[in-house]
């Protein structure tokens, strides 16, 4: 397996204030991304920026559709058409070819479902093809959309076990103040001992995009538990890709943490799909909690069983006082933890390999 990159690029990077693509910017990116192919990296694209490219190509149709619901999927429908075919264009005239992926949460709902999806890029990746991926906004709703794409990207990383992610956006990296500020600095390189979200990050969301700066910085932390060092960088700098593999004098970097398993990150990717839920005493959340031990959710410390689930389905595994510890593939159903659970002596409820702790 070659060096495999995973780059987000944003849609204000992409796009105009009036919803336009910006060519000058996008075929910038694509003369860096074929530069990365020649130098012997595998390159996964998530864009952003369909539902803004409709929004630069009709408007008095539009004005016929008075669902916003509706009129997002129209956008997302007409403008990825759009954003496809410039990058088809672009990376044509690098003899490269492309490939579009749409995805959905639900296709890492499952175990299944993400082997599928994995087994495709893998395939792509492999062959020199470069796969672009996008969330499908035609049909994903509400309750099953991704944070932003910058979730959808660190989702991708894990998966095809990436040693890069990049997400680009139109700031130069973290700020440890208000961008406002001349004052302010971005941060070469995350610390969690010695930056904290709250006091650096003001949320909110950008113009174009769902997400802002507080969810990059979620994700970034996640992913690099996970085994992939992440860069938050400025898309728009012309020699973005060079400076941040070259020099490592771009952007705002999060080491490399620890590594895990497929299973894990397929979990991780999982962990808010959870059909039920046990609730385990304090003698339970300290041995999965404690570090120096490598600990499987028995039946023994298990105090409630919620929903309903099957062996084999992810549940979410929960303190006394309701906190979120992680989740896991369970080896019993419903019933049976049900029946079972404060006894020992029995195969744990979640094996080790299959257990994914939030923090």
């Amino acid at each position: 397996m070659g060096k495999r990159i995973v780059i987000k690029i944003g849609s204000q990077v992409l796009c105009s204030p009036d919803g336009t693509l910006n060519r000058d910017v996008l075929g910038s990116l694509v003369d860096q991304f074929s530069c990365l192919q020649t130098d012997g990296w595998q390159v996964l694209l998530v864009s952003s920026g369909a539902v803004a490219a409709g929004s630069g190509l009709i408007s008095e149709q539009l004005g016929r559709i008075s669902d916003p619901v509706a009129r997002k999927q129209v956008l997302a429908a007409i403008g990825q058409v759009h954003l496809m075919e410039s990058y088809r264009e672009l990376f044509a005239q690098k003899s490269l070819t492309i490939a579009q992926v749409l995805a959905t949460k639900s296709d890492f709902q499952t175990r299944r479902h993400y082997l599928n999806m994995r087994g495709c890029i893998e395939a792509l990746l492999t062959a020199g093809i470069v796969p672009i991926v996008n969330e499908n906004d035609v049909v994903s709703v509400t309750e099953l959309m991704f944070t932003d794409n910058d979730e959808l990207a660190g989702l991708l990383a894990g998966m095809v076990n990436a040693q890069l992610l990049c997400l680009l956006s139109t700031v130069p990296g973290v700020y440890d103040g208000d961008p406002g500020d001349t004052a302010s600095r971005y941060i070469r390189q995350w610390d969690d001992k010695q930056h904290h979200i709250e006091d650096i990050v003001k949320r909110g969301t950008s113009t174009l995009g769902r997400g802002g700066m507080n969810s990059k910085l979620e994700i970034a932390r996640k992913v690099a538990r996970l085994g992939t060092e992440v860069v938050i960088a400025d898309g728009t700098d012309p020699q973005i890709m060079n400076k941040i593999l070259d020099d490592n004098q771009a952007g705002t970097r999060f080491p490399v943490i620890a590594d895990t398993s497929s299973a894990k990150k397929w979990l991780a990717s999982a962990d808010d799909h959870a059909t039920g839920w046990v609730t385990v005493n304090q003698g339970a959340e300290d041995a999965l909690l404690d570090s120096t031990r490598l600990t499987s959710l028995l039946l023994v410390g298990i105090e409630t069983v919620e929903g309903h689930f099957d062996r084999g389905d992810v549940i979410q595994i929960r303190n006394p006082s309701g906190k979120v510890l992680g989740c896991g593939q369970t080896r019993y159903d419903h019933d049976d933890a049900l029946k079972l659970m404060g006894q020992r002596g029995l195969k744990p409820l979640v094996h080790y390999d299959y257990l994914y702790l939030v923090d």
